[in-house]
């Protein structure tokens, strides 16, 4: 990730987040990285809000998944806290899924701790999706039906 710049030469020494958990109403706000480290008190703050609700397991996020969100939401410019349907998926929640919907991928990212299913409140659907898709920075879902976007830090794809 190409450091964010704040205009006039100045060099952003802090990156800021904000999102919730639809499902739990939980929420993450803060400084996730700082100085060129990532916060890991901001990360376990993260793994709970992003842990698999059905089962209430945490996981590990990765770190480039915020990083993800954090440059979509200022390609966007909308500082609107972003709503998480899924990050964190156990197995037996992926399982599950797969049994009772489409689309959802035996080998998960989510179950990684590399995805999110997203929407963000004042923010067209497609124009999140075309952003994410534009940023290269991995895979992009588009499930206008259910109204989210997935994100993860795969290889860059679409569908």
């Amino acid at each position: 990730l190409a450091h964010a710049s704040a205009g006039a030469g100045q060099v952003v020494k802090a990156r800021e987040m904000c999102f919730v958990n639809v499902h739990t109403g939980e929420k993450f706000k803060g400084e996730y990285w700082y100085d060129g480290k990532y916060v890991p008190d901001a990360f376990s703050e993260i793994k709970m809000v992003m842990r698999d609700h059905r089962t209430n397991e945490k996981f590990p996020i990765d770190p480039r998944l915020t990083d993800v969100l954090f440059v979509l939401q200022h390609r966007i410019k909308n500082y609107t806290p972003f709503e998480i349907f899924s990050g964190y998926r156990s197995p037996s929640t992926n399982a599950l899924l797969r049994r009772l919907t489409a689309g959802v991928a035996r080998g998960s990212l989510h179950m990684q701790g590399q995805a999110a299913d997203i929407t963000q409140p004042g923010t067209r659907l497609s124009n999140l999706e075309k952003t994410a898709i534009r940023m290269r920075a991995g895979g992009v879902g588009y499930y206008p039906d259910s109204d989210f976007v997935h994100v993860d830090t795969g290889r860059a794809r679409n569908w």
